[in-house]
């Protein structure tokens, strides 16, 4: 069979290739995953009882665009947090965030830009879903360094005028997936101001927004508020995954100007699948709440301490904003990963696995990404292994 020639170039997933490199040899000890961004927080303790009370809801098509109680509770979630007022009509639940962040392409990316392939812009390392959103749509995907000369964000401004030009989605991770860099205020401002200079659109991936420590990170929709931006310039995506210490519930939403929302609800209405009612109970319950949400940040807060704590006085180690991610310096992430691995049973994520070749370098190639997702002690057991292992006990 013949396949589309645009996927040629994707890469394999991350986690299979993790697998490949580790999995032939033995680990060192007993296992310690910090792989993957997999909460493992309790859960919120009515998740259960709603559930259970709804179950008949899984006898019904459920509406596509979510209920109307449900987009009432994110709407008002949204003005707690960043006091801008939403209407039902610019909101979408969505199946976990993955599903927002590659169909807001296919619904909104047009053929042609200014007479050309339209390009993609993405930070460079990213989440793998904006790469095959590009490829997807027949756009040019363009990987743009988040390093740490550029604060961990990437430097979209300073592309060339030929790139912009063309330009037509730009994704954005703030807290970033995987350095836990926080996009400033003056960061949102500069990004709307240059989309609506050279008209594109930017995709906000805020999955992390609520994993910090003291200070909430600014939003997309409160600084778009602010200036005056376009409604349309801007969308943005948010989990309850992370939030909520509820991965498997897959359940997020995307919210943004009116016609971009009711170009994402026509696609879905043909080729989405909407979330179950009892789904939709259980989300709606979770962004009513905030308690359990304050908790678990407690618990991730104690968690930064203790990292900060062990890595004190590597000179090279430095301490994430927000997310839940260390992103460590070695010299190989890949000879690093498998190191640890035979040497202790931590497995940990080479970064370049999650960033693309680009002019040559990798920028993910010099880091292991590591999840702090597991209990308190399970964290410093990891912590202390992986240190005095990559970095030596005298530090």
């Amino acid at each position: 069979m013949a396949f589309p020639e645009r996927f040629s170039n994707l890469p394999e997933y991350a986690f299979p290739r993790l697998r490949a490199l580790l999995d032939p040899h033995l680990g060192g000890g007993d296992l310690i995953s910090m792989t993957i961004g997999e909460p493992r927080h309790p859960m919120p303790d009515f998740v259960g009882p709603i559930l259970a009370a709804n179950l008949d809801g899984f006898a019904v098509y459920p509406p596509n665009d979510g209920t109307p109680e449900l987009l009432a509770a994110i709407a008002a979630w949204v003005q707690r947090r960043y006091d801008v007022a939403l209407n039902p009509n610019q909101i979408m639940a969505l199946n976990g965030t993955r599903e927002g962040l590659f169909n807001a392409s296919v619904a909104l990316c047009p053929e042609i830009k200014n007479g050309k392939r339209p390009v993609i812009l993405m930070p460079n390392p990213f989440y793998q879903v904006y790469a095959l959103a590009a490829l997807a749509m027949g756009a040019d995907p363009v990987y743009v360094p988040a390093t740490a000369a550029t604060g961990f964000l990437p430097d979209y401004a300073n592309l060339p005028r030929d790139i912009l030009d063309r330009t037509a989605i730009a994704y954005l991770c703030s807290p970033a997936n995987p350095q836990g860099a926080v996009a400033s205020t003056d960061y949102w401002a500069d990004l709307l101001a240059l989309a609506e200079k050279h008209d594109f659109q930017i995709f906000a991936d805020e999955c992390y927004a609520e994993v910090y420590r003291n200070t909430p990170p600014p939003g997309i929709l409160s600084v778009a508020k602010t200036t005056g931006a376009d409604p349309e310039r801007a969308l943005t995506f948010h989990s309850l995954s992370k939030r909520s210490n509820l991965p498997g519930l897959r359940s997020g939403f995307v919210a943004g100007g009116v016609q971009s929302i009711t170009r994402i609800r026509q696609l879905r209405a043909f080729a989405g699948a909407p979330l179950p009612l009892p789904i939709q109970k259980v989300s709606q319950a979770a962004w009513e709440d905030e308690a359990h949400v304050t908790a678990s940040r407690a618990m991730y807060v104690e968690k930064f301490e203790l990292a900060d704590e062990i890595f004190a006085g590597i000179q090279s180690y430095q301490s994430p904003e927000a997310g839940f991610f260390l992103w460590l310096p070695v010299q190989d992430g890949e000879a690093a990963a498998l190191k640890l691995w035979r040497e202790t049973g931590v497995r940990v994520l080479p970064g370049a696995y999650l960033s693309r070749d680009a002019n040559g370098e990798n920028p993910g190639a010099g880091y292991i990404r590591v999840a702090l997702v597991a209990p308190k002690q399970e964290t410093q057991r990891g912590l202390t292994l992986l240190r005095d292992c990559l970095y030596g006990q005298g530090r």
